[in-house]
């Protein structure tokens, strides 16, 4: 595989670092090719933090297809690995298509709300614009991995691998992310654009019901269904509330349940701070307003005043863990299982010189990669990576430094104390 990773930031430098790291075992990626619009950016991570060798440097403008055309047909690349913002999706994955490589990326094409019940109704939902594109994808020959991170992604594969070998029948598949992380003073531990967008974005839940026997997608407010879960890894108790991510999009399509959630920690003074950027209309990307002489949507501008995250969370300290917490019955018994991977901050800064979020969102589009490059994962058309065979996978997490783990929960105890804390939050 000859190997185009678009975007230099912390995703792109993570997964060429893990690249690195792995040294003979990753004679699948012949040439790497570290693009960014930013070329001294790529050159960094290139030359200096992966060594030169195969890792070449290149500028890129991702918004433009004849730049992604000219560098993949100067480096012969066969595979383009999207680690942009998903707003640069739709040009890099039609581009892909058009010119006949295959394609990764971390997250799916933007949603649009519903015009008039936005908090009631799905509308465009994330990914819609890629899965219409399935059979041109199918009849190229080419397989476009889409929603290949962690969540989504790894987690996706959980679900994938407890619906194979630990439920003879699934009732809810709900990812669960959590961490505590301590001593930085950003509230960003990711993109700032993309935090934004999945907080203020209206959550959307998959549910089966007596209405909707097939199943179907609704929205809810921000924020909504508060819960309490308890992470492994000494992260411990921490308060989850629905966002909008692309698991619930994608999980559903390939496996059969009755409901699927995403839930975050993210803190309660941090959902006020994002609710007042929203009053205000600065989370706006829509809109351009002029200063000076240029013009700027009010969510870019509070990107470019809001602290790197990546400098920001050099000090931070904590784990962050990411997981699918699956439900339902196998051999007559309810069961209910955690699958996670926790991540040290500290840990992936000295392993591969950037945080744990973006690590532990690099390491699956690798493994993924390798896969594909091996012909292990080769279905042509695009796809959720729920769609594969899980188990080359999940092995290969302990070899990649992340390994996955597996905890066995008691739901009726774990309602009941849900229950009890969340009175306990309200009373306080």
């Amino acid at each position: 595989m000859k190997l185009l990773i678009i975007g230099a930031g912390g995703v792109g430098t993570s997964a060429a670092k893990i690249i690195e790291r792995r040294g003979a075992e990753a004679d699948w990626a012949e040439k790497v090719v570290v693009s960014d619009y930013d070329f001294e950016r790529a050159k960094k991570v290139a030359n200096e933090i992966c060594g030169g060798g195969k890792f070449i440097p290149e500028q890129i403008n991702a918004m433009d297809a004849e730049s992604i055309k000219e560098v993949v047909k100067k480096h012969g690349i066969t595979f383009a690995m999207n680690a942009c913002d998903p707003r640069m999706n739709a040009t890099i994955f039609d581009t892909c298509l058009e010119i006949g490589i295959g394609y990764l990326d971390c997250a799916l094409t933007l949603g649009t709300e519903h015009p008039e019940k936005p908090y009631e109704l799905s509308n465009i939902k994330l990914g819609d614009y890629q899965f219409a594109k399935q059979k041109e994808w199918e009849a190229s020959g080419q397989i476009a991995l889409c929603g290949s991170g962690v969540e989504p992604g790894m987690a996706d594969v959980f679900a994938k691998y407890a619906e194979k070998h630990l439920f003879d029948k699934i009732d809810e598949v709900n990812v669960r992310d959590g961490d505590n992380y301590g001593n930085t003073d950003s509230d960003f531990g990711f993109s700032v654009w993309t935090t934004i967008e999945e907080c203020l974005q209206p959550p959307v839940i998959w549910e089966k019901n007596e209405e909707y026997p097939q199943g179907h997608w609704f929205c809810t407010e921000n924020f909504s269904e508060p819960e309490i879960f308890n992470f492994p890894g000494g992260i411990g108790d921490v308060e989850v509330i629905n966002v909008e991510h692309e698991e619930v999009v994608l999980v559903p399509r390939e496996i059969d349940c009755n409901r699927c959630t995403f839930k975050y920690g993210v803190p309660a003074d941090f959902r006020k701070k994002l609710l007042v950027l929203k009053e205000y209309g600065l989370s706006d990307k829509r809109t351009k307003i002029k200063v000076g002489d240029s013009e700027i949507t009010p969510r870019d501008f509070v990107c470019k005043v809001i602290p790197s995250p990546v400098d920001a969370t050099m000090t931070m300290t904590g784990k962050g863990c990411a997981g699918t917490w699956v439900t339902g019955w196998k051999d007559g018994k309810y069961r209910s299982v955690y699958l996670y991977q926790v991540a040290d901050n500290q840990d992936c800064i000295e392993k591969y010189t950037t945080n744990s979020v973006v690590a532990q969102t690099a390491v699956g589009p690798v493994i993924m990669m390798e896969l594909v490059a091996k012909g292990i994962w080769k279905d042509p058309g695009a796809w959720g990576p729920e769609h594969f065979d899980p188990d080359p996978f999940v092995e290969r997490l302990a070899k990649y430094e992340f390994p996955a783990g597996i905890r066995e929960m008691d739901s009726e105890y774990a309602d009941m104390v849900n229950e009890q804390k969340l009175m306990d939050l309200i009373e306080k």
